[in-house]
């Protein structure tokens, strides 16, 4: 008779515990843990009459065991979270190559159309003059598309806020390293969030990973998620990271602006069917 009940004491217990450790989630652990405990309370206490008890370290191991796969369950998330960082990291990497390649190819076109316009009878400078202006600026494009193909640390970096799907005083500080930083902005307001982002800064610096670590330095304490670092969300109004900026970045501009041009006609289409509901209220007859 003990032999069995220990048996149903042992395959209850170790039910309850395969349950709440396959259960566990980053966000529940000690509700999994409180079950185990509880589990082995109760099993005790209808034990009681029988003097059959689950032995603290049995239920210490079972304990241990939530631990460790809490631990390597959030290890293999962080892996799977870096691998995704390092895959984008290679795809900027691709296409800035590949946007180097392009402007080299748009500066050839501008040296060849203005080598033709010099060598053409009756070409006013005028054009001439039009022509030389782009090519200096593709030859400027190119050659700061070769340095962010061979300069790892020169980038950009961005201030950024979205006041419809984060609410006031919430900025993203990250680093881009593509050739038109904004395309980056542009993919982060994807169907991702409900509302596109606005830029308040946009630096270019050939030490880009340092000046973005020392902007998060500064505003460590108010990270939005304290779990996940790559997650760069500060609750931080505008004018302290402007200060910010300007300490760590003098000569970048900053515009404290909050356009949110779609969150803003949100709000006046959702004003106006409020607006059109108690018009239509105090239409209706009061006496029906």
């Amino acid at each position: 008779m003990v032999n069995r009940q220990t048996r149903l004491t042992m395959r209850a217990f170790n039910n309850e515990c395969e349950a709440a450790i396959a259960n566990t989630r980053w966000n529940n652990v000690n509700a999994m843990e409180k079950r185990i405990q509880t589990a082995a309370k109760q099993i005790n206490s209808a034990n009681e009459s029988m003097r059959l008890t689950i032995n603290d370290t049995y239920v210490a191991l079972k304990l241990e065991e939530l631990y460790l796969t809490h631990e390597y369950r959030e290890r293999l998330k962080a892996e799977k979270e870096e691998r995704a960082e390092m895959a984008r990291a290679e795809r900027d990497e691709k296409k800035l190559l590949a946007e180097a390649e392009a402007a080299e190819r748009e500066e050839l076109r501008f040296q060849q159309l203005l080598e033709k316009a010099r060598s053409e009878a009756g070409v006013d400078e005028a054009k001439i003059a039009e022509l030389q202006a782009a090519l200096d600026e593709a030859h400027a494009k190119t050659e700061r598309a070769r340095a962010m193909a061979e300069m790892t640390k020169s980038g950009y970096v961005y201030v950024i806020s979205n006041i419809g799907s984060f609410g006031e005083d919430v900025v993203k500080i990250g680093l881009t390293r593509r050739l038109d930083p904004d395309d980056r902005v542009r993919e982060l307001g994807d169907a991702s969030v409900p509302f596109s982002f606005d830029t308040h800064a946009m630096i270019y610096s050939e030490e880009a990973p340092a000046l973005e670590a020392a902007l998060h330095r500064e505003f460590a304490d108010r990270r939005v998620n304290d779990a996940n670092l790559r997650k760069e969300f500060f609750r931080v109004s505008l004018d302290e990271v402007e200060a910010a900026v300007e300490r760590l970045a003098p000569d970048a501009s900053f515009f404290k602006d909050r356009q949110a041009q779609e969150w803003h006609e949100t709000l006046a289409r959702r004003n106006q069917v409020l607006t059109d509901m108690i018009k239509a209220s105090d239409e209706f007859p009061a006496e029906l």
